[in-house]
């Protein structure tokens, strides 16, 4: 059990680390019991674990609008990450992607191939990149694409929303230093033998 912030060692961040309040051990405990340790991004916001918690609620309440299944969220999240270029969330959505999907999927999907995509996911893939790279470039043909796929208004506003939700957690983890994984993602895909390139 770690008791204080001197327990978190080797934490990657630029910030001294947070103390470990109440409600910050609870948080690793939560990380300890899902995974085995403790995420980087758990010891970042470990300064805010209630805005940490507002903006996964956030982004639940979101995601619930339509809803979207874990596969779509997953498509989501990895298509934004990778083209928003966060190491962090890509290893971590992509492993979650393929465990639910299947590792080529993830895997094309972090690429920006999304070959093995149904129509409609195509399109929120897609959408995600737009929003991630450009969003002030999106346009009515854009949307319209996501129209003929099969979303409402409704479905694009909540999905747009998300991804820029997840983009607010990325700025603020990949600024404040959670940790560049690049070099661990692009060894791990070279082990299951994919390329992230």
């Amino acid at each position: 059990m770690m008791t204080s912030s001197s327990d978190m060692t080797g934490a990657t961040q630029f910030l001294d680390r947070a103390d470990v309040t109440e409600k910050v051990q609870a948080l690793f405990d939560e990380d300890l019991a899902e995974l085995g340790f403790v995420m980087n991004a758990s010891r970042l916001w470990a300064y805010q674990p209630e805005a940490m918690d507002m903006l996964f609620s956030l982004m639940s309440q979101v995601a619930s609008a339509r809803p979207f299944r874990f596969r779509e969220r997953g498509i989501l999240v990895a298509a934004c990450a990778s083209a928003f270029g966060d190491s962090y969330c890509s290893l971590a959505w992509g492993t979650k992607l393929a465990a639910k999907a299947d590792a080529q999927l993830a895997a094309g999907v972090l690429r920006g191939d999304d070959s093995a995509l149904t129509e409609a996911e195509r399109a929120m893939a897609a959408w995600a990149r737009r929003v991630a790279n450009d969003p002030n470039g999106t346009s009515t043909e854009d949307v319209q694409e996501l129209r003929d796929a099969g979303f409402s208004d409704a479905d694009i506003f909540a999905m747009t929303v998300y991804v820029a939700l997840r983009i607010a957690l990325s700025t603020v983890n990949d600024a404040i230093g959670v940790g560049d994984l690049t070099a661990t993602a692009f060894a791990l895909c070279a082990y299951c033998g994919r390329d992230l390139r």
